[in-house]
C-alpha cells in the first residue's frame, strides 16, 4: 500500500483541479503542478497503488522514447521529479551514464513513477471517484477512500483515466473467460501457464505482439514439451500488410511538434480521421532492433535446425476465436488473395491495442461536455473538452490532435498547456515552433495599423486591378 497523504480528505475541501486517474500523464500534472504552490491540486486513482502496464514486464524491455519522457523535463529540466533524480536518488546515476543509452528499460520507468508518485502528496491511491456533479460554480466530486466517502469541489477536472486493453467481438467470451484467450496485458502474469501449451497464436503486430513473439521464440519454441516430448509450434499472425517497423527519423519525430498539433487540430474532423488512420505506424509500430533481433532468432534456429515450427503470417485477418473442448480455433482470410482457413491452437495472445473508455462519471456532467456529432469529444486546441473550458483530458484526444496524444514525450508540453489555462498565466513556457519543416499551407503574416496606414495610396495600380487592402495584403 502507498503511504497515505500527510493530510486526510476532508467533505467540502476545495480544489483549483482535481485529477481523476494517475498514470504517467496525470502524475506528470501533479509533478509539475508543484511549480505552481499556489494551484490546489489533487489527484484520485482507484488502485491501492501505482502500477504501469505490470504484465507486460518482460526482462530487458525498454522505452520507445528517450528518458527525457519523463514526468517533467521537457517542461522544467530542474524539476525534483525527473527520471535523472530518480536515478541519483537510487544510486544509479553514473551506472545508467556509463551505459551510454537513452532508453531506459521498462521496468525501471515503472519504478521511477512509483517513485515520483510515492512522493506527490496531492497523488491518493485508493481513492475512488463515484459521482461527479455541478453545482454553484464548481464540481462537486464524490469520492470513496479508505475512510469512507467524501465530497471535495473543484473548479477544473483533468481526466486521466487512460486506455483498456480492446478485444475484438470476434472472439469467443468463453475462450478469454477459461484463459485460453487472453491480452498481452496479461502476459506476464500467465507466462508459466504456458509450459503445458503445444501450440500458441499471437494475433497483432505491433510492439507488445512482437515482444511477445521474442519472448516465445528464445523460452519456448524449441523445448520439447514436458510430457509428450512433441514439438511446439508458435504462429505470428496480423491483419497489417507487413510488420510494420516504427517510423523514427528524424523527420518524422519532428511532427511530435507544438506546430504540427496546430496543424492537425485545425482540419476538418473527416480529414483528421483519414490521416489518423494512415499514421498508425508513427506509434503503433515495432523498433527496428526488435525485428532484427527476431529475424536472427529465426535464422539461427534454422542453422541449428531447431524442433519447434513458426509461422509469419502477414495481411492475414481474425474472422473469428471459438472456444472447443480440445483448444481453439481460428478461423482467418488472407486480405490479399481472399483465401480462408483454420488454425487450431491451445491458446491465443491477443495483442489487439488499447481503447479509450469513457468514465461512468461523467454522465453527471454530460450537459457540460462538448461533443462532435458522431458523440466523441470535442477537444479544443488547449486539451478542453468543458463547455466552460473546466474539463480537460489526457491521451483522449487521439481524433482531435493526432497520435501525439499517446506520446510519453508530449506529456509534459500537455500538461504545461493545461497548468498554464488552469492557473491562467504562464506558470511554463509554451514552445510554438521546434520543426524545422512546415505543416500546410503558409498563413498570410498579419499586418499591424501602423503598416497598412503606410501602404499605397488609395487608387490601385491599374495594371493589376487590385484593391488597396487586397494589396496591401498580399
Amino acid at each position: 500500500m502507498i503511504p497515505s497523504p500527510t493530510t486526510n480528505l476532508t467533505d467540502g475541501q476545495v480544489f483549483d483541479a482535481v485529477g481523476i486517474g494517475a498514470g504517467p500523464f496525470n502524475l506528470g500534472f501533479a509533478a509539475l503542478a508543484t511549480g505552481a504552490p499556489d494551484l490546489r491540486v489533487a489527484v484520485f486513482d482507484a488502485a491501492d497503488d501505482f502500477t504501469w502496464h505490470p504484465g507486460m514486464m518482460l526482462p530487458g524491455t525498454h522505452l520507445q522514447v528517450p528518458f527525457m519522457a519523463d514526468l517533467v523535463t521537457l517542461a522544467d529540466p530542474s524539476n525534483e521529479h525527473s527520471f535523472l533524480n530518480y536515478l541519483k536518488a537510487s544510486g544509479r546515476l553514473y551506472a545508467f551514464y556509463i551505459r551510454e543509452n537513452f532508453y531506459a528499460l521498462r521496468r525501471e520507468y515503472s519504478d521511477y513513477l512509483r517513485w515520483a508518485a510515492h512522493r506527490l502528496d496531492s497523488v491518493r491511491f485508493g481513492h475512488t471517484v463515484t459521482d461527479v456533479t455541478h453545482e454553484d460554480g464548481s464540481y462537486r466530486v464524490t469520492v470513496q477512500t479508505p475512510a469512507g466517502a467524501r465530497t471535495v469541489r473543484a473548479l477544473n477536472l483533468v481526466l486521466g483515466t487512460g486506455t483498456q486493453p480492446w478485444v475484438p467481438d470476434t472472439v469467443d467470451p468463453v475462450a478469454l473467460a477459461t484463459g485460453d484467450a487472453f491480452h498481452t496485458s496479461e502476459y506476464a502474469h500467465r507466462r508459466a501457464q504456458l509450459a503445458d501449451r503445444h501450440r500458441i497464436a499471437v494475433v497483432g503486430s505491433g510492439q507488445s505482439a512482437a515482444e511477445v513473439v521474442a519472448d516465445l521464440l528464445e523460452n519456448w519454441v524449441d523445448t520439447p514439451h514436458e510430457e509428450t516430448g512433441e514439438p511446439r509450434e508458435l504462429v505470428w499472425m496480423t491483419r497489417s500488410p507487413r510488420f510494420f517497423p516504427l517510423e523514427y527519423t528524424k523527420l518524422t519525430l519532428e511532427m511530435t511538434s507544438p506546430e504540427y498539433i496546430d496543424h492537425f487540430h485545425g482540419l476538418p474532423t473527416s480529414r483528421r480521421d483519414a490521416l489518423g488512420a494512415a499514421q498508425k505506424g508513427l506509434y503503433k509500430g515495432i523498433n527496428a532492433d526488435l525485428i532484427d533481433h527476431i529475424h536472427e532468432l529465426m535464422y539461427v534456429r534454422d542453422v541449428e535446425s531447431a524442433p519447434g515450427r513458426v509461422r509469419l503470417m502477414a495481411a492475414t485477418s481474425l474472422d473469428t476465436l471459438t472456444s472447443r473442448v480440445d483448444g481453439l480455433r481460428l478461423n482467418v482470410h488472407n486480405d490479399d488473395d481472399g483465401g480462408a482457413h483454420a488454425l487450431d491452437v491451445d491458446t491465443t495472445v491477443l495483442a489487439t491495442g488499447y481503447g479509450y473508455r469513457e468514465p461512468g462519471f461523467l454522465t453527471g456532467i454530460e450537459d457540460r461536455i462538448r461533443r462532435l456529432p458522431d458523440r466523441r469529444f470535442d477537444v479544443d486546441r488547449e486539451y478542453s473538452v468543458g463547455v466552460h473550458s473546466d474539463v480537460l483530458v489526457q491521451n483522449a484526444e487521439l481524433h482531435t490532435h493526432g497520435f501525439t496524444a499517446p506520446d510519453l514525450g508530449m506529456g509534459a508540453y500537455r500538461n504545461s498547456v493545461i497548468i498554464n489555462r488552469i492557473a491562467s498565466r504562464e506558470v511554463y513556457p509554451v514552445e510554438q515552433r521546434i520543426a524545422y519543416q512546415e505543416f500546410g499551407s503558409p498563413k498570410p503574416a498579419a499586418r499591424t495599423a501602423d503598416q497598412y496606414d503606410d501602404a499605397a495610396p488609395a487608387t490601385a495600380p491599374a495594371e493589376t486591378g487590385a484593391t488597396p487592402r487586397q494589396e496591401a495584403t498580399r
